[in-house]
């Protein structure tokens, strides 16, 4: 919603202030150079990334319209699936979470923390590097080297979408250059024709740079700028995962172990002390009690 309401702004400021400042929007209609420069863009995008990129780019941008899934109720519902996980490992042995981490979905552990549920790139890290604990072959250093890899291989591949914008936005203001370069050879070929009309396509041509700079740093850039964040935001939660399950490994109690998960997130998102301990609490109280 922020992404809209931020656009909109870019458009009533810059064109209420054209307007305010007695410039007529029918000078701004130039059709054939937004396709020019928009066509022009498009085309060194598709040029610029192969068919899995773009397919990726057209599956995470509707996101940006979306509120962010990576917020503070969703670390604490994770926090405490890994607490309830890590105490019945602890309790019970590292077996009887078996079953929950080959089934997720049909996990009653599972199935009490929804928005985790039903984040497939969560459940998949979490039940691998579960699975992993389980086998007994693989020490928390070699465990901590995979997931450090496997968190940048993901961080790469979701930051691909935010820098190939990034780049769209570094050439707009070039193709609206362009349009405007042709705008005045059209310009100068007409030399025989009156001052007025002379100046009528000379400020046509003028809008062909306007509109690249406005859609680079107006449009596209900011968009750029939401899908990096949006990577960090999935780093981050991967992150928590991933330091809780260490900090297991290396023999601290599960209360402790998310304690340091939550000191990895960011301010904004990371729950307090007693509100993860009281949720904790309330997690152990409504845990499926062991057979």
């Amino acid at each position: 919603m922020l992404v809209l309401i931020g656009f909109a702004v870019v458009l009533v400021s810059v064109f209420g202030s054209y307007i305010g400042l007695g410039g007529h929007l029918g000078a701004l209609y130039q059709p054939f150079e937004l396709v020019l420069i928009g066509g022009a863009a498009l085309g060194a995008y598709l040029a610029a990334n192969n068919g899995k990129s773009v397919k990726h780019m057209f599956k995470v941008l509707p996101g940006v319209l979306k509120a962010s899934p990576y917020q503070k109720s969703l670390y604490m519902e994770l926090m405490a699936l890994l607490y309830v996980l890590l105490n019945k490992a602890r309790r019970d042995g590292l077996m009887s979470i078996e079953y929950d981490i080959e089934d997720p979905q049909a996990s009653p552990i599972f199935s009490e923390y929804p928005r985790v549920q039903k984040d497939p790139q969560l459940i998949e890290f979490i039940t691998d590097y579960l699975r992993l604990m389980i086998s007994g072959n693989m020490s928390p250093f070699e465990i901590e080297t995979l997931m450090d890899q496997e968190i940048e291989t993901h961080e790469r591949e979701q930051n691909h979408p935010a820098g190939a914008l990034a780049s769209v936005a570094d050439g707009l203001p070039a193709f609206g250059i362009v349009a405007a370069v042709l705008g005045v050879i059209k310009a100068l070929a007409s030399v025989d024709q009156p001052p007025a009309v002379l100046a009528d396509l000379i400020s046509k041509a003028m809008v062909g740079t306007f509109l690249g700079i406005l859609l680079a740093y107006g449009f596209v850039s900011p968009l750029a700028h939401v899908l990096e964040n949006r990577t960090a935001l999935s780093v981050k939660v991967l992150e928590c995962i991933k330091v809780t399950l260490l900090a297991s490994m290396n023999g601290y109690p599960p209360q402790l172990a998310v304690e340091f998960g939550r000191k990895v997130l960011y301010s904004s998102e990371r729950p307090s002390f007693t509100e993860l301990e009281d949720h904790v609490r309330q997690a152990k109280a409504s845990a499926p009690k062991a057979s």
